[in-house]
């Protein structure tokens, strides 16, 4: 497969990326006069920006039905969780009536028109196979110090020395948030490797003994109305981003994004980089780059207007992507490349529409809709389905 004419994201200079065996396999300078093997599909675009598929540092797959629940600010996530627990009651009630596999599988779904090709899931190992993008599970996962029955056990849990613990901690505004970090590290008595999820009480001191954290801003605007120190915290340890549940945020990790940019707590790049290159190495994937040899995980997204760089990127949306490729795999197409696609098998695609632009997903996407909508009827989704 040879895609052409892309502008790789904060550079001027279009290229053309040949893809084989699901890795990239040549990144060249765009000529015009570019000619693919006979027989081998070759997609040309105008003015489109292409990047490494996203990596979702956190999720929960199987939450992803829910609204967001919640109408003050918490001191920290045990008295929202109290809350929610008194005061909607119903809502959770319906949504949990839906089989944890179809939460699964729009969860999967929610992050691969998103463009993410990569996804960390926080939670029991999932009962979903068949997954279009990656779904990294190669962790211990305990919840939290609070949540989490025999936590100190598992930490300690002498044949898993070789996984990375990953655990919320200091998800909170008060004093029991900053002293659940010392408990946890006090704990640790065989020294695992720690990838904290929140860390909005964590010190600089206390980030030194994480192998990295994991930064949701939009969930914790939304529960605490403070984020993490990032400015500090990037001293010390890696910055992962992650964008948690719609119980706490939008679909739209975009929109997360947005959010995190006007922080100014990262850089333009630094935050580029928690996206790709940082996370492909904490967690030992072979995406995040656009170099041969890598996981062929890309996403190609229209650039909007006049904007250049790095404001390209972060103007995306969901309804600007163009295509998304997972491990050399087409698993979301817009319409517009349905010319080119003349004589590719695309039985296996349905179609939506994303704030009224026509995609194809890889997939009954309308199906599980459907599927979802029979246990839960009130399902709110955040496209259109045509079956």
């Amino acid at each position: 497969m040879i895609l052409s004419n892309l502008l790789l994201t904060g550079s001027s200079r279009p290229v053309d990326i040949e893809v084989a065996t699901g890795l990239i396999k040549r990144v060249t300078l765009h000529h015009d006069d570019s000619i693919s093997a006979p027989g081998e599909l070759s997609l040309s675009f105008d003015d489109a920006l292409v990047f490494p598929g996203l990596i979702n540092s956190h999720d929960h797959l199987d939450f992803n039905l829910f609204p967001m629940l919640g109408h003050q600010t918490y001191n920290n996530y045990t008295v929202w969780g109290k809350h929610i627990h008194e005061h909607y009651k119903d809502e959770i009630f319906k949504v949990l009536m839906v089989p944890p596999s179809l939460r699964e599988q729009w969860g999967i779904v929610k992050n691969l028109l998103c463009g993410v090709t990569t996804v960390v899931n926080h939670g029991e190992s999932m009962l979903t196979k068949e997954r279009l993008i990656n779904v990294h599970e190669h962790y211990q996962c305990l919840h939290s110090v609070k949540f989490e029955r025999g936590w100190k056990r598992k930490l300690n849990h002498p044949f898993r020395l070789n996984k990375p613990v990953v655990i919320h901690t200091g998800e909170g505004t008060d004093a029991a948030a900053a002293q659940e970090i010392e408990e946890l590290l006090r704990w640790n008595l065989l020294g695992r490797k720690l990838v904290g999820v929140h860390g909005v009480a964590m010190s600089a001191s206390q980030a030194k003994k994480f192998r990295a954290m994991v930064w949701c801003p939009e969930s914790n605007f939304f529960l605490l109305n403070r984020t993490a120190d990032i400015v500090e915290l990037k001293k010390e340890t890696d910055i992962l981003f992650g964008t948690d549940s719609t119980l706490t945020g939008n679909w739209n990790i975009w929109e997360h994004l947005r959010l995190a940019r006007k922080t100014g707590r990262l850089t333009d790049m630094e935050l580029y980089r928690s996206l790709n290159v940082v996370p492909s190495k904490v967690w030992g994937t072979k995406g995040g780059f656009i170099v041969p040899g890598y996981d062929a995980d890309l996403v190609i997204a229209d650039r909007k207007g006049e904007h250049h760089h790095m404001d390209a990127f972060f103007s995306v949306d969901p309804k600007d992507i163009l295509l998304v490729l997972h491990q050399g795999q087409i698993r979301l197409f817009d319409a517009r490349c349905l010319p080119q696609l003349a004589g590719a098998e695309l039985r296996a695609f349905s179609k939506i529409y994303v704030e009224g632009v026509c995609k194809y997903v890889q997939g009954n996407v309308p199906g599980l809709m459907e599927k979802i909508r029979n246990h839960y009827p009130e399902a709110d989704f955040p496209v259109r389905g045509s079956l």
